[in-house]
This record gives structure tokens, sequence and C-alpha cells, in this order.
């Protein structure tokens, strides 16, 4: 199978979101695609260090997922750097917005990336927006 591009833009603080974007990012990297994927707005403070790791739900579905004990979206991002070729990058915006520093952020994250700077990377990928 060849390599394939695949952007994720993750915006929503949603557990459903957020789990349907790691899930993609997870399964799209371990099976050998490049996988970028861009944190902002909402969904950026849950990859904040000591911070909070559960998002709420949207809908019924999500309130599922936790009662079924699925894996959680941060582990689901985690495997997908640490098991493919996956980088998370924090959008600079929102991290200027909230007054982050990059080691305020989980470590496992890429660095920080402008907007411009992602669509210019994203180009010619599959690009998915949650």
């Amino acid at each position: 199978m060849s390599s394939k591009r695949i952007s994720i833009i993750v915006v929503s603080g949603s557990r459903e979101r957020l789990q349907m974007a790691a899930m993609i990012a997870a399964v799209g990297a371990v099976s050998g695609n490049r996988v970028t994927v861009f944190l902002s707005m909402n969904a950026l403070r849950y990859f904040v260090k000591d911070g909070e790791t559960a998002a709420p739900a949207e809908g019924p579905f999500g309130q599922l997922l936790e009662e079924k004990q699925v894996t959680p979206f941060r582990t689901l991002f985690e495997q997908a750097v640490s098991l493919g070729d996956a980088k998370l990058h924090p959008c600079s915006m929102a991290m200027d917005v909230l007054a982050l520093e990059p080691a305020a952020l989980e470590p496992w994250l890429a660095e920080p990336l402008g907007l411009t700077r992602f669509l210019a990377d994203a180009a010619d990928a599959q690009t998915w927006s949650f």
C-alpha cells in the first residue's frame, strides 16, 4: 500500500469529535500514512499538562464511549505519534490567546504551527476537520 498524507484540523472540544479525529490519526499513522494534526481553539485545552483530559459528550454516543470504556482520544493520539508517522501540532494563535508556552503542553506534541504553515503543508493531503 502506498503512503498517503492525512491532515486533520481539530477545533472542537466535544468527546465524539475528538474521538473520531484521534481514531483517524491512529489508524492512518499505523497504516503507514503521514498524519499531521492541527490542534486549535476548544480542542487545545485537552493537551495541556495536568489539565482536563475528559471532554464533554455532545450527545448520547459520547456518553456511551465513556460507559463502554473505549480507549480515550488522548491515548489514541499518543499512539498515533509513538506507533506511526504522526505529528500533533498546537496552533500558535490559540496558544497566544490561552497564554500557553510550549512547555505547558504534553511532551509528545510537535512544535507549534501557524495556520498558514499548516495549510501549505496540507495542500496535497486528504484533509479532515473536526
